[in-house]
């Protein structure tokens, strides 16, 4: 990808359309966004799913399956697997966050056989950030964090990216994670002087809501 900061739509273009979807994933890259970030999570029958919470349509993800969940959407758009995800969109850039435990060898074997151009896989979850690193550790990972204590953690974790909210964003910090070699995603930032102060700081991405206002602020 070029050397620029990163523009990423959060679950897509969620301000625009339905969270974790092709609409809205179709809308962050019409905006012009570079890619986009998503959740992962999984169905009684073992298929990924697109979700970010443990429900959609008060079923629960992990106690139905992935046709069961579907048909629960009606009429409205149904999310998509990380298989059909993956390759509709292999050469954009991904951010794939894993929700759950227990789901890391389908997410391996899906990014194995689509081989995304430009990726990582994050989580909140230390240990599902070392079992993808166990199972493969050529993957592209990164550490998400929401607290301090979280930020904590990214120098002990086999990671790549580091990805804290940008109230966690401080100029040492973002120098701090360059000096090991790794790189910086903020989230979820939708404010244009948000965006360009942590453009300022030297940020590798900036994921936000509303990638619309995104793109405009960042590519005047």
């Amino acid at each position: 990808m070029p050397s620029k900061i990163l523009l990423l739509g959060h679950r897509g273009a969620r301000l625009y359309a339905p969270e974790n979807t092709i609409a809205a994933f179709d809308l962050a890259l019409k905006h012009g966004a570079d890619g986009f970030e998503f959740d992962v999570r999984c169905t009684r029958d073992r298929r990924t799913i697109l979700c970010h919470d443990p429900k959609l349509n008060d079923l629960v993800l992990r106690r139905h399956t992935f046709r069961q969940i579907q048909e629960s959407c009606n009429s409205r758009e149904t999310p998509p697997c990380l298989e059909d995800v993956l390759d509709r969109y292999s050469g954009i850039f991904l951010n794939i966050e894993v929700k759950v435990r227990g789901v890391e060898p389908i997410i391996v074997r899906a990014v194995r056989r689509t081989r995304p151009k430009h990726y990582f896989i994050s989580s909140f979850l230390p240990g599902v950030v070392r079992r993808l690193h166990d199972l493969d550790s050529s993957l592209l990972l990164g550490a998400l964090a929401q607290t301090r204590w979280q930020l904590r953690r990214w120098r002990m974790l086999p990671v790549t990216y580091v990805v804290p909210h940008y109230r966690l964003l401080t100029r040492r910090l973002v120098e701090k994670i360059h000096a090991e070699g790794k790189k910086v995603v903020t989230w979820t930032v939708n404010d244009p002087r948000q965006m360009l102060r942590f453009a300022s700081l030297g940020v590798d991405a900036i994921i936000s809501d509303d990638t619309k206002l995104l793109v405009e602020t960042l590519e005047r």
